[in-house]
């Protein structure tokens, strides 16, 4: 197949970890005959620097004319003033909008190498497996705004038709899995939640009645995620607490170096990466994690560009570098940034050249005479 994926280096690290996504899609084209297209960017911090915009037109123009894109980060100290009028993270919020991506996937699931890397106890994450999809274009983040000298104000909105979208991407998801749909809302104080759990509940009862739905408010859920985290199956809720609770769920996996996301929509290019941020400290240094990126790059090829089998390859050989110790310091291995990713890509190549190899040929079985 043919795919056009645009590229968003980004800011801090970003532009490393993406220079090791676009080495994975070079090496998949030389090893599937897959074509991946790619154009590069500007976003964020790297973007106001050179035209003054956080999300230029020609960055978005190219987002919507491909079949996918990829984020590296965006912000950094050089542009962390909360009173500037132009701001890194305001690219990232304008390109979801922009292309309608209104459900967030992180997938977590820790590896049972790393459950020392985890602030909990081994036991209690053993079979954790769960994924938060958390609304994206709507809630706090995107209403109205006011702020003046001693008073400021955040208007949370959302409408039926939103809650119900991303409720059924949700649902769908979790019918793919386990079948155990939760909704953490804050129902009992919020009008916004109360809606939610309502919509919800209609969605699940009419479209979707194989479903275990689950309601937790947001306080109670974030105390279940680290208690009983292997409950969970698919968690769904708005923007502001999904915010919160996938940095919490990514303390499961021991690091934010591992963990990917998707960013959805009906329809277009999804929005594919690594949750952990710019991490400015670690630019330049060869010692930022890849497998996050390298993962992000595995929800694409399944997500937007239906290549099933190479996602799980992927996937399989940044699990694989994972045991055998072939990682980088946050993980407690000796590499850097490149050479972990090239592991990866070792792997890869090792493994599809393993299957191409033919079956031994059988023996020829010495001719039986049959008297008759």
């Amino acid at each position: 197949m043919q795919a056009t994926i645009t590229l968003l280096p980004g800011d801090g690290i970003g532009p490393e970890i993406m220079a090791e996504a676009e080495r994975l899609l070079h090496a998949l084209t030389h090893l599937t005959g897959h074509v991946f297209q790619t154009h590069r960017r500007l976003i964020g911090g790297a973007a106001i620097d050179a035209v003054g915009q956080a999300l230029p037109g020609n960055t978005l123009a190219s987002c919507r004319q491909s079949d996918a894109v990829l984020l590296g980060a965006v912000g950094g100290p050089k542009w962390d003033d909360p009173e500037a009028s132009i701001r890194p993270e305001q690219g990232l919020l304008q390109l979801r909008q922009q292309l309608g991506l209104y459900a967030n996937l992180r997938p977590v699931k820790p590896h049972p190498s790393l459950f020392e890397h985890s602030p909990l106890r081994s036991e209690r994450l053993a079979g954790v497996d769960l994924v938060v999809v958390r609304e994206l274009t709507g809630g706090l983040y995107f209403g109205r705004k006011i702020a003046l000298q001693d008073m400021a104000e955040d208007v949370c909105r959302y409408s039926r038709e939103e809650i119900e979208r991303v409720v059924r991407q949700a649902a769908r998801l979790a019918r793919s899995r386990r079948s155990r749909l939760t909704l953490v809302d804050k129902a009992n104080v919020l009008a916004t939640s109360r809606l939610w759990r309502r919509v919800t509940q209609e969605v699940v009862r009419a479209e979707f009645p194989d479903l275990e739905l689950e309601i937790l408010l947001v306080d109670a859920a974030a105390m279940h995620l680290l208690s009983r985290p292997a409950d969970f199956d698919v968690i769904v809720t708005e923007n502001l607490f999904g915010d919160i609770l996938t940095d919490e769920a990514a303390m499961l996996a021991g690091s934010m170096g591992l963990l990917p996301s998707a960013s959805l929509g009906d329809s277009g290019p999804g929005l594919y990466e690594p949750i952990h941020g710019s991490a400015p400290d670690l630019a330049g240094r060869d010692c930022a994690n890849p497998f996050a990126m390298l993962l992000s790059v595995a929800m694409m090829l399944e997500h937007s560009l239906g290549l099933v089998d190479e996602a799980r390859l992927v996937e399989s050989a940044v699990h694989a570098c994972i045991t055998a110790g072939q990682t980088t310091a946050d993980l407690g291995g000796p590499m850097g940034t490149r050479e972990a990713a090239s592991a990866v890509l070792e792997r890869i190549g090792e493994t599809v050249v393993g299957r191409r190899k033919p079956a031994p040929a059988r023996p020829i079985e010495p001719a039986v005479a049959v008297s008759t």
